[in-house]
């Protein structure tokens, strides 16, 4: 027993998951979906000039986020070159446009199946969005070199295979999701990063003269991802009091109970960094189609400290606003004076919402300027460190750790509920 209680917690999970046959089913499962991903990663699509190609995602911002997001294959121009990015912002595109449209306010109330009416029109929203974002990427990638000019037909072509990888992309991590453990479209996005790891130990092996160097950028790394756990683990317990009346024959008891309710200190995820990223790129983007002093200015602008500052302010003003679009979307305090729930001290109804509001205002401000902090790692630690030739994406860290978490306690919580019907059994 002690020797059991001695072993990290990941370990032991994956330990005592596979001695269970419908458990290790599962983990098997999201391996194989995985590397048919990895799979299709390495199909390229035709007229790719490979290092022109190579050049491009050296020196372009943008194109180096982009294929973060689709695992190394676009890099390759692979038939999966645009990832599950469209299906991202189509995501993102229907949580803000729910709040704001009457028919999905009152689909997303009805429960699972406007859930899944709401994620039908995610998928809609998808194809247009990966075929404007698939012409776009070969319409940049031609004026740039690294794809060699087609005719109209080819093109098509090309843009109807990124539509179709992208929506089988899609279709894996549903099946993941489904069959497999963890959430599928995390887990495409996790394997990606972890297909760059390779590549980055042998940058590092190419600066191994500065050892002193790499000593401290592996620290900065580690602290990092440690404040990743702290920070996506952090949450504000508010204290809630449930009252209700019961009849037992002719007479009425009162029934109370005590629980709390969890608010994140980061609500937003990685989302605010995607959106300050796009804007903040924005401009490097127009400017590469000018030329002039302005365009020669923006072109290079990544490399300033400015570029950094305007992202540092543009992630914390996007935290505070995507925190409270999905606040207002749970109506807490609706939903607890629904179910006979009131804060302690609190009026229930109105006063509820507005102190709830006031705290989830107060503890952004932690998850903002951490999601900040993340954004401009790279930028920190390459100035500390002087190591140039490998890149810290703090993005790339968050998703990671925030992946590596959520996957844990699904699987704890898998194994958790077998333990329960064994012994109901």
């Amino acid at each position: 027993m002690q020797q059991r209680q001695a072993r990290p917690r990941l370990v032991q999970a994956m330990a005592d998951a596979f001695s269970l046959p419908d458990l290790r089913r599962r983990i098997l499962f999201t391996l194989g979906i995985l590397v048919i991903f990895r799979f299709c990663a390495h199909v390229p699509l035709p007229g790719v000039d490979p290092e022109a190609l190579e050049n491009i995602f050296e020196t372009n911002a943008l194109m180096g986020m982009l294929d973060m997001f689709s695992g190394g294959a676009m890099r390759n121009f692979s038939i999966v070159a645009m990832g599950v990015y469209p299906y991202i912002t189509a995501t993102i595109i229907m949580q803000l446009l729910v709040p704001v449209i009457p028919r999905l306010q009152a689909l997303s109330r009805e429960g699972e199946a406007g859930r899944n009416k709401i994620n039908l029109y995610t998928h809609w929203l998808t194809i247009p969005l990966a075929g404007l974002q698939g012409y776009a990427q070969y319409v940049l990638l031609t004026r740039e070199g690294g794809l060699y000019t087609q005719p109209t037909l080819a093109v098509a072509t090309i843009v109807v295979s990124l539509i179709a990888g992208t929506v089988f992309l899609v279709w894996l991590g549903e099946l993941i999701t489904e069959r497999g453990i963890g959430n599928g479209v995390s887990m495409i996005i996790f394997a990606g990063i972890i297909a760059g790891f390779p590549e980055m130990i042998g940058r590092g092996m190419i600066a191994k003269e500065q050892w002193a160097g790499l000593v401290g950028f592996v620290i900065l790394a580690l602290a990092i991802v440690f404040l990743i756990v702290i920070f996506t683990e952090a949450h504000r317990r508010i204290p809630v009091h449930y009252s209700r009346s019961v009849f037992r024959g002719r007479r009425m008891y009162r029934q109370s109970g005590s629980t709390h309710i969890p608010l994140r200190v980061n609500t937003a995820g990685m989302i605010p960094l995607i959106f300050a990223m796009s804007l903040v790129i924005l401009p490097t983007t127009v400017a590469s189609y000018f030329t002039g002093g302005v365009a020669e200015f923006f072109q290079n602008w990544a490399d300033k400290w400015s570029y950094w500052l305007v992202y540092f302010v543009l992630t914390v003003a996007f935290a505070f606003f995507y925190t409270m679009v999905i606040f207002e979307q749970m109506d807490l305090a609706n939903t607890l004076q629904k179910q006979g729930g009131f804060v302690p001290g609190v009026r229930p109804g109105a006063a509820t919402s507005s102190y709830l509001g006031q705290v989830m205002s107060r503890i952004t401000w932690g998850g903002a300027l951490f999601l900040a902090l993340v954004a401009i790692s790279p930028y920190v630690v390459e100035n500390i460190t002087n190591v140039q030739v490998i890149a810290l994406s703090g993005t790339a860290l968050l998703i990671m750790v925030g992946v590596a978490l959520d996957t844990m306690k699904q699987l704890e919580s898998q194994l958790l509920m077998r333990r329960y019907e064994g012994f109901l059994r």
